[in-house]
């Protein structure tokens, strides 16, 4: 029985007792007697299943679109046919020329993907969300378009944008760990960090010491209650004012060195210094800042 006979059927209801029909998958039964009305084996729903735990309706349609692609990731490509003639496959060879040609049609596009290529390397390495390389992404775009290129490094850029967006989501990333993963020089980020604050206004805040506590803790490996203590610590510190004008994973590292003390751990100043990208001069007057608190606290 066709489709068209199967609905015919399905809105008289049912031939023998005339009671009242429903699809069940790919059959039509009677729900009063059991008739099996209609059969159609060939599904003609989608053949992907969704495991997504919103109510989107997903299409076979390629990638999604991303802002970490110049072009949103809406590009396409000329295959290359095997089954063809010889004058065929010629002539899709130049398509392909002319269409890889016409894909980056200035200079604005060329570095656009080059920075964006970068930022996708850099959010790779250093471990960051997709959110957070799309963001970076979208800040490159807006200092692009605000002409803040001009005359400096490309990879500068591309370096603040995602050291940027990374703490404008709370991630810690420490700038020399940002440098040491980016093909541009700390001065270069510098630069283009201070103009995209400066020109764009960076919805960015003071980072507070404790984002780097778990981090530094897992490399150290320190104990669950010297980290507790630490970011008890940290509070004290910013409560004090003693992070005013300090590196913050400098503070951080110190707040591990002195919790480590108080708790016995092995844990040295250069270990702490080294972890945290800051000299061990760091760590101590930062040490002896919450010392001379915690004692006057005490008193």
């Amino acid at each position: 029985m066709s489709q068209t006979q199967s609905t015919q059927v399905s809105e008289s209801g049912c031939p023998e007792c005339g009671g009242r029909v429903r699809a069940d998958g790919t059959e039509t039964v009677c729900t009063d007697c059991g008739l099996v009305v209609g059969e159609h084996r060939i599904d003609h729903g989608p053949e992907w299943r969704s495991f997504s735990e919103d109510d989107t309706n997903p299409e076979r349609t390629g990638a999604p679109r991303t802002r970490a692609r110049h072009d949103r990731g809406l590009s396409t490509e000329i295959g290359r046919p095997t089954r063809t003639t010889a004058r065929k496959r010629r002539r899709f060879a130049r398509l392909r020329t002319h269409h890889n040609r016409a894909q980056i049609g200035s200079k604005r596009d060329r570095n656009r993907v080059y920075a964006f290529t970068e930022i996708r390397r850099l959010c790779d390495v250093l471990g960051v969300p997709e959110a957070i390389r799309d963001q970076a992404c979208v800040l490159f775009e807006s200092a692009q378009d605000a002409d803040l290129l001009r005359g400096r490094s490309i990879e500068g850029f591309a370096a603040a944008s995602v050291y940027a967006a990374a703490r404008a989501a709370n991630v810690s990333r420490t700038v020399p760990e940002v440098c040491s993963a980016a093909k541009a020089s700390t001065d270069e980020h510098h630069a283009a960090f201070d103009a995209m604050n400066r020109e764009l206004g960076l919805p960015i805040g003071a980072v507070h010491p404790a984002e780097y506590l778990a981090r530094f803790a897992s490399r150290l490996d320190c104990a669950s209650d010297v980290e507790s203590r630490a970011r008890e610590l940290a509070e004290t510190a910013v409560e004090a004012g003693l992070v005013g004008g300090k590196n913050p994973s400098g503070v951080a590292a110190a707040c591990l060195y002195t919790a480590g003390r108080e708790h016995d751990a092995e844990l040295t100043q250069q270990a702490a210094a080294d972890v945290a990208d800051v000299t061990p001069v760091t760590v101590r007057n930062t040490y002896v800042d919450l010392r001379d608190r915690l004692e006057t606290a005490i008193e």
